[in-house]
């Protein structure tokens, strides 16, 4: 019985025709598919022009003929009331609405309509399908938060029923709690992973610890599905070592789909089906393929709240290999609100302070795993819980090639904690600015 799309149906969610339309777009040919996407491109912002008032008053100045005039559309100008930014027909009893995640710093509360959201699912169990995982039969181990509140945690548990899911607690990382994971995937048949990426790189490191490969006691096990954290190279490895089957990486943000996912071939497919992305620099002139800048996405189908070259965010590069109908994405280098600015004035993506550090602080295997943060433009902090202490060796190296990668004078400081916060999702952000600073 297909519990999931049924489940999507009685809640009003098209499922049947999103999937239907989906596969009608997939079979354009590459030669006609620019077409597609300059249509589907005019008709989304010609329709909120004439039916959303407050993108009428946003985007005052826009010539239609010329995609270039339209403005970019930030986090900050959507919070405001979701009444007054839904299109004229839309409320919140026939639209889809949720909350984003906050881990920009900026949460807004935002709607689909329906049919735009049950093509997000379309979009999802397509790209799943690619490694025959089937969102009505496969079963899934889920490394997710979950809300807290007595309404939002048994929805959620009920999803998880329907979906076919088992949910493993993202906020207690610790040996005790991974043996009891174990446990469970000796007893049930998951089919696959899904989850944040950090959470499943420290049951993957308790699994190396243990000398143990995740599939030779849940045999049924097909693949891994990471999220909504950067996957490093080095962690991929691990996970697919320790885990025993191929590591997908997924990108996707809730306000908008799926945004990319990992192909068999090994490529970050973009999703140019229901939205289209563009890399623009700090000018907002478009960059050609292969250069890196600020990723801005349309959403091509959402009459009820428009998502019209929106900055989600993100700093990106597309391959050089891409298409229009076969968008690569070739990197994600983290958000463009994890800049640390140096006492130089010189300006480095947070993710270099993470990565560099990465290579030495888990060497040997103590360090379960580690942020940084920034106090002041020279100084640092890298707030880390280990089995051990530190040695001074290992921090003199750490300050050492910082300062090699970076600039001289920065004043690093080593915090032995517990547990790490995570944020209410159960996210971990890997390095945060306190400055106030507008990058």
């Amino acid at each position: 019985m297909n519990l999931f799309d049924i489940s999507l149906k009685l809640n009003g969610f098209p499922i049947k025709k999103a999937t239907r339309v989906l596969q009608d777009i997939q079979n354009i040919d590459e030669s006609d598919y620019s077409d597609y996407i300059t249509s589907k491109k005019q008709e989304i912002l010609k329709y909120h022009l004439k039916h959303n008032s407050f993108y009428k008053s946003f985007a005052k100045q826009v010539d239609i003929d010329n995609w270039k005039s339209v403005p970019i559309m930030t986090k900050k100008e959507l919070q405001q009331p979701l009444k007054s930014r839904l299109s004229k027909g839309f409320n919140e009893n026939n639209t889809y609405i949720n909350k984003t995640s906050g881990s920009s710093g900026d949460p807004f509360i935002f709607a689909k309509d329906k049919f735009c959201h049950a093509l997000t699912w379309a979009v999802i169990q397509n790209r799943f399908g690619w490694f025959q995982l089937n969102f009505n039969n496969s079963k899934q181990a889920r490394f997710y938060g979950i809300p807290l509140d007595k309404k939002g945690y048994y929805k959620e548990r009920f999803k998880d029923k329907l979906s076919g899911r088992y949910r493993f607690s993202v906020f207690d990382l610790s040996d005790d709690a991974f043996e009891k994971h174990l446990e469970t995937f000796k007893s049930k048949p998951f089919d696959y992973i899904n989850g944040y990426t950090s959470s499943i790189v420290q049951f993957a490191k308790f699994l190396k610890r243990k000398d143990i490969v995740l599939k030779t006691i849940c045999s049924t096990l097909k693949a891994g599905v990471v999220t909504s954290e950067m996957l490093f190279d080095v962690d991929k490895t691990l996970l697919e070592t320790q885990l025993g089957v191929p590591i997908i990486n997924e990108y996707g943000a809730s306000e908008l789909d799926l945004i990319a996912f990992e192909n068999p071939s090994g490529k970050w497919q973009v999703n140019s089906e229901t939205l289209y992305v563009e890399i623009l620099d700090d000018n907002n002139h478009i960059l050609p393929y292969g250069e890196e800048g600020r990723i801005v996405i349309t959403s091509l189908y959402n009459k009820a709240h428009p998502f019209i070259r929106y900055d989600i965010g993100d700093i990106g590069i597309l391959s050089k290999a891409s298409t229009k109908k076969i968008p690569i994405l070739e990197k994600l280098t983290g958000r463009t609100n994890d800049i640390a600015i140096l006492p130089s004035g010189k300006k480095a993506a947070g993710l270099t302070f993470y990565y560099i550090t990465k290579s030495i602080i888990e060497e040997d295997g103590n360090v379960k795993e580690f942020v940084i943060e920034q106090l002041k433009p020279n100084e640092f902090k890298v707030l880390y819980v280990s089995s051990e202490t530190l040695s001074e060796e290992k921090m003199k190296t750490i300050i050492s090639e910082m300062e090699n990668y970076l600039e001289k004078g920065l004043l690093i400081t080593f915090e032995k904690q517990d547990r790490l916060v995570r944020s209410k999702s159960g996210k971990l952000k890997q390095f945060t600015s306190y400055l106030n600073q507008n990058t």
